[in-house]
């Protein structure tokens, strides 16, 4: 059954730092080859997220560059000391591959009354719905689907934080995005996925599962 269509790829190089957009990637069994190999890890003693990655919980701009650099100068302005870091094979929160259909983004924007750029919730995969798909996220949990030569599971569904209320161009915050999907949507926007196939996948594949 096709269930929609790949309109877009990111993968985020550094953690929590802007996405780079893809028209092909790689996917390892993994994730998404160069995706969150790298992070900006907090050196101040005393922060509470000493010898952990800094990230948009803690400042609300480091989505506004790729460059790890800024990125560290946007840290500094909050007296937060951070290093590169690629000693870790990856730095993901929780799974390795993020889907985000834009059905489930049109949920929230009816739920703030405006556009909402689906960046704010950082997905691998952006897939535009087939017609008649309606399933919402905890509907594909423990499904498989296939994109391109790439086969995934769907793992769970993707809880948010705050992050998700920052604007991915300015950094302003719209607090209500988080409210209403904590209120809404059990807080959950987007899925999790592990990879079963490694593969190829392009922006204009069909995802297909059942």
């Amino acid at each position: 059954m096709d269930l929609g269509t790949v309109v877009a790829l990111w993968r985020y190089p550094v953690k929590s730092l802007k996405g780079e957009p893809l028209d092909r990637a790689t996917v390892l069994a993994d994730g998404l080859e160069g995706d969150r190999s790298a992070a900006l890890i907090v050196e101040t003693p005393t922060h509470a997220r000493a010898g952990k990655p800094y990230r948009g919980k803690e400042s609300p701009q480091l989505h506004l560059t790729g460059d790890p650099e800024t990125a560290a100068s946007y840290a500094m302005d909050a007296k937060v000391q951070v290093a590169l870091d690629h000693r870790e094979p990856r730095y993901f929160d929780a799974h390795a591959v993020s889907l985000l259909f834009d059905l489930w983004v049109r949920d929230v924007e009816a739920l703030v009354g405006e556009p909402l750029d689906p960046l704010r919730w950082r997905p691998n995969i952006y897939v535009a719905a087939a017609p008649g798909f309606t399933h919402r996220e905890p509907d594909l949990v423990g499904t498989t689907v296939r994109v391109g030569s790439v086969v995934l599971r769907v793992i769970d569904t993707t809880r948010r934080c705050v992050t998700t209320t920052y604007d991915v161009a300015t950094g302003a915050s719209l607090p209500p995005v988080l409210g209403e999907v904590a209120r809404q949507r059990d807080n959950v926007v987007g899925v999790y996925c592990e990879v079963l196939t490694p593969g190829e996948l392009a922006r204009g594949d069909v995802l297909t599962g059942g």
